[in-house]
């Protein structure tokens, strides 16, 4: 029987809460079973990246998705499949740069990549926000999926700057190097596994405070451009982000111990 997304959901959540009960294997097998098909896409989409093979990729990842399994809070509010993909991406990641293995971009793919570079500029001023996935797909006549999975491919062939500056009204000058606890990593790119332990303390944040530096990181829009994205003064972004800034370092601080 296959199950809809609300009645996955709905089963996911309840098996959650008996294993945070009883921590028992069985309990956690069914979730992992349930929650399989997160470990199958991102198995698909990396096994046609790379040299390694689709089953070594999937049996990885699982244990991304039993990583998730045992730090997932239910006191939060954010669903636990959107919890759970940046663990099971990082543990193939991590799996793919240990054994030296390289990630390859089609080379459609950075044909793509680049004319969305001036599509999306152009959306922005045309929209006055930052264009929807959908809107971009269509300017470029791909599909939703192939686009996204061209921004992924993207991401991690470009890291996170440690030196990205942010300006904070209060403070001045915040680089998202100070964020990353270790000083091992103080390099000029971010390490993955930092990558990977940024995406997880976001989707731990608060709706507004996760917006903000979503634009700001991922989107490098101006904290004058967010605040017209969002509806909201200059000062309040600088706020969220100082705010935003500070809890992820503590949760990134949190997730060595």
């Amino acid at each position: 029987m296959v199950l809809t997304y609300t009645e996955l959901k709905r089963e996911s959540v309840q098996l959650l809460r008996e294993y945070q009960q009883s921590r028992s294997a069985a309990t956690r097998n069914q979730l992992v079973t349930l929650n399989l098909g997160l470990v199958r896409k991102e198995a698909h989409f990396w096994s046609n990246q790379c040299t390694e093979s689709y089953d070594d990729l999937l049996q990885v990842g699982s244990m991304g998705l039993i990583t998730a399994i045992e730090r997932f809070d239910l006191s939060k509010s954010h669903a636990f499949s959107s919890f759970a993909v940046p663990y099971i991406r990082g543990e193939i990641q991590h799996y793919l740069r240990d054994k030296g293995v390289m990630v390859r971009i089609p080379r459609r793919w950075l044909a793509l990549q680049q004319q969305a570079v001036g599509i999306v500029h152009e959306l922005r001023q045309k929209y006055n926000r930052q264009p929807t996935d959908t809107e971009v797909a269509a300017t470029l006549e791909i599909s939703v999926a192939e686009w996204q999975e061209i921004k992924l491919a993207w991401a991690n062939r470009c890291p996170l700057s440690l030196d990205t500056p942010v300006q904070n009204a209060e403070d001045g000058l915040i680089c998202l190097g100070e964020m990353v606890p270790d000083h091992q990593y103080r390099s000029f790119q971010l390490a993955q596994e930092d990558q990977m332990r940024l995406q997880q303390a976001l989707v731990q944040l608060e709706k507004r405070t996760h917006e903000v530096l979503k634009f700001v990181f991922f989107y490098d829009l101006t904290q004058k451009e967010v605040a017209e994205q969002l509806g909201i003064s200059v000062v309040t972004v600088s706020r969220y982000l100082k705010k935003g800034l500070a809890s992820l370092k503590q949760l990134m601080v949190g997730s060595d111990d």
